[in-house]
């Protein structure tokens, strides 16, 4: 291989100089391709070099356009990266506000846990009723600064499935199909319900 190098000649045999003969001659080529045609015809010339022309301007269009899409590729690139730290934010306020408001509502629900302790350290011989309806106020205060309302139908109400849980059917006074008693009370969330309320449903007789 040294040897080819040093004899002049390339790594397919063939002289070096050849090689870059062919290439100058290549390029030549290129360059009067349209002289050459016009020597010809001189319309076929012209066309020949207004289509390079035209060959010359698209490359310039297509390296405009590839520069403006590395540009938009770099952009995206960071709006996708400012999107993930806006979602990280995001997610770190609303675990912030959730403590907070879990915060709030406990500080608010202590002073009646404390008021239903005093009442059970009342003497036996103590009536601790009025004690405990006031603490139930308290209580129920508390849930209706939550929005928080009880699901209590009355007897003879319609059962509606999405708010009543029907524990059993009953022979009752009532029209089949209607709310004889309430078992336990539902509760709702701001117009969700977060506990069905149990129910008893008039069978027929």
């Amino acid at each position: 291989m040294h040897e080819d190098a040093a004899d002049g000649t390339g790594a397919n045999g063939a002289p070096e100089s050849d090689e870059a003969d062919a290439d100058t001659e290549s390029e030549s080529a290129a360059t009067d391709l349209a002289d050459r045609v016009a020597a010809y015809d001189d319309e076929l010339g012209a066309a020949v070099e207004n289509l390079e022309a035209r060959i010359e301007e698209l490359e310039v269009e297509v390296a405009e356009k590839r520069e403006r899409v590395d540009d938009l590729e770099s952009q995206l690139k960071r709006k996708q990266a400012d999107f993930q730290n806006y979602k990280k934010r995001s997610k770190k306020r609303q675990e912030e506000i959730k403590e907070r408001a879990t915060e709030d509502f406990v500080t608010r629900l202590v002073p009646v846990r404390d008021d239903l302790v005093r009442a059970l350290d009342q003497d036996e011989d103590v009536d601790i009723r009025d004690g405990v309806e006031s603490t139930l106020e308290s209580f129920d205060r508390v849930l209706d600064e939550e929005n928080v309302t009880p699901i209590q139908p009355d007897p003879g109400d319609a059962v509606d499935p999405t708010r009543h849980e029907v524990m059993m059917r009953v022979e009752s006074d009532h029209p089949e199909g209607t709310v004889v008693d309430v078992y336990r009370p539902g509760y709702e969330m701001a117009g969700t319900v977060i506990q069905e309320a149990q129910v008893t449903v008039s069978d027929a007789q």
